[in-house]
């Protein structure tokens, strides 16, 4: 893992943090000097990426939250300022699919759910972000994880959960254009397929789709979680001061 100190004495919020991404994410600003608020709908994995934090040396909080819920971003953001002081980084990681079927044959308490946690909950997310770090001199910097789905491609049975993957794409953007004169720089990642569960077909292994990459993607394999978290970083450092609006693509080359 590489470390550093591009994030000492600063506070990291990752949402979708007790898996995969998320995880890997919280994990990287810890060896980079955050101290990080680890947020999602599950305790258990939550207190495990906290652990794992904090078995490294470094400072973590675990913080369940349903951001689809209203009240709950607020409340997280509140949380993380009386933990830790401030919130100087923000990372809106959690994220849903449902899918694998044609958009005709899409139940409809999938379409509301993906729409409740992959847009809602990031709207509300960002309204909270935003709404603290304008009252820090220091601003913030928010990085909001959407997908190659959407904006840039998409694939047979994931029409919906690319449509939210989209809006959430146009909405970081949107806020980035309203909020950087007040201090908050906002960007987006968005990943292809990863070495998480979310990407894995049904009934396919890991070396199953290791086999399909090799086939499909132009660089032959899918993204490590690290090589999204080195991303995320990237955006939210100071390395990446003048970069407002971005969506960076970190895909293995699926969208060319």
């Amino acid at each position: 893992m590489t470390t550093g100190n591009r994030f000492s004495g600063r506070t990291a919020l990752v949402t979708g943090a007790g898996t995969g991404i998320g995880r890997a994410t919280a994990l990287a600003f810890a060896a980079e000097g955050a101290r990080v608020v680890v947020a999602g709908r599950r305790e258990g994995p939550l207190k495990e990426t906290a652990a794992l934090i904090e078995e490294r040396g470094g400072e973590a909080a675990a913080v369940p939250a349903d951001l689809a819920q209203p009240g709950d971003a607020v409340a997280l953001v509140a949380a993380a300022v009386d933990r830790f002081g401030s919130l100087d980084v923000a990372v809106n990681n959690a994220g849903i699919f449902r899918g694998g079927v044609p958009l005709a044959d899409l139940p409809e308490a999938d379409w509301h759910e993906q729409l409740a946690v992959n847009v809602t909950g990031v709207h509300l997310a960002l309204q909270a972000e935003i709404r603290r770090m304008r009252t820090q001199p220091a601003g913030g910097a928010i990085v909001t994880v959407s997908s190659n789905f959407g904006v840039h491609t998409t694939s047979a049975g994931a029409a919906a959960y690319a449509a939210t993957k989209a809006a959430v794409t146009a909405l970081s953007r949107g806020a980035a254009l309203d909020h950087i004169q007040d201090g908050v720089r906002i960007n987006v990642v968005s990943p292809g397929a990863t070495a998480t569960s979310m990407s894995l077909r049904a009934g396919e292994t890991d070396a199953d789709r290791a086999e399909r990459a090799r086939a499909t993607l132009p660089l032959g394999r899918v993204s490590a979680t690290a090589e999204i978290a080195a991303a995320v970083l990237y955006l939210a450092s100071d390395d990446a001061a003048s970069m407002v609006g971005t969506d960076l693509v970190v895909d293995s080359g699926a969208a060319l």
